[in-house]
């Protein structure tokens, strides 16, 4: 894993990666359950007149989700404490944590988009030690270990090898709604000189789609302002075990605390800094 991303003694012995591949295991079973129950109710856009509306249908969606994902991986550590809102940010209290985002991309799912998944990743001391993204639409299975390596469906996973921030696909999501005016207008200001800098920008949500692009070497680069805790964790352990560098926006090592982040091919991380910067 990269340096910028401290790494846990969780997964140091080759008994302790057999206990945690075993458990990554069991919680991909879990979340691709989860992941069939919100792909049955995929098809329509749902429509809503009030944010009441819509706040009903985004929960209705989650709850099916954590209907399976909460007693599954309960069960499968029933010490670990429990995180589910995926705007939280910040350091988590001491020892093991299930971070959640039963429905990562909710509101696409509502608007029949496809830009959707189910993350769970289990954190030990605020550093992630498993993750699991699943996109049911496409079937496909995301995952990592630490000391392990990152795999889409059992297959390892290499950041790009550019070194050429000119010859880059770039992306970025956009600001939560009712974000900090000064966090959007950053991000405005970030995409304008990415547009000068970089091949291509992308701007979509969610971030966990961006990133694991950039684990699969498909994208050579994501940032993003603020953020929470299930849009990151997820991944930045994928792309860190996949030889990416993980900072935040101003090359600083990134942690759950941080104001900003950038997960980039090492090739280009140093000049995706510049830009972000300048």
């Amino acid at each position: 894993m990269s340096e910028s991303l401290q790494t846990t003694d969780v997964a140091t012995s080759d008994t302790d990666l057999v206990d945690y591949a075993d458990l990554l295991d069991q919680t991909a079973i879990a979340v691709r359950a989860a992941g069939a129950a919100l792909r049955e109710r995929f098809g329509d856009v749902v429509r809503y007149q009030t944010r009441e509306e819509l706040m009903h249908a985004l929960a209705g969606n989650d709850n099916t989700a954590l209907d399976i994902l909460r007693p599954a991986l309960t069960g499968l550590r029933p010490d670990a404490g429990w995180v589910e809102d995926e705007l939280d940010g910040g350091a988590l209290p001491p020892g093991e944590w299930w971070v959640v985002d039963p429905a990562e991309g909710n509101v696409n799912h509502l608007h029949a988009l496809p830009d959707w998944a189910v993350t769970a990743t289990l954190v030990r001391d605020n550093q992630p030690v498993l993750t699991v993204v699943h996109l049911p639409l496409t079937g496909e299975t995301y995952t990592a270990l630490t000391g392990a390596g990152a795999h889409l469906d059992g297959r390892p996973l290499h950041v790009s090898p550019s070194a050429d921030l000119g010859l880059s696909i770039v992306a970025t999501s956009q600001a939560r709604p009712d974000e900090d005016e000064k966090v959007v207008r950053r991000v405005g200001s970030s995409i304008t000189a990415m547009l000068f800098d970089a091949l291509v920008v992308r701007t979509s949500v969610p971030a966990t789609l961006h990133l694991v692009n950039v684990a699969a070497g498909r994208i050579d680069a994501f940032w993003q302002f603020a953020g929470a805790r299930a849009d990151l964790l997820p991944g930045a352990l994928l792309v860190t075990e996949a030889g990416g560098q993980i900072s935040d926006a101003e090359g600083r090592p990134w942690t759950p605390q941080s104001e900003s982040f950038l997960a980039a091919a090492p090739g280009v991380h140093a000049a995706a800094v510049a830009t972000l910067t300048r």
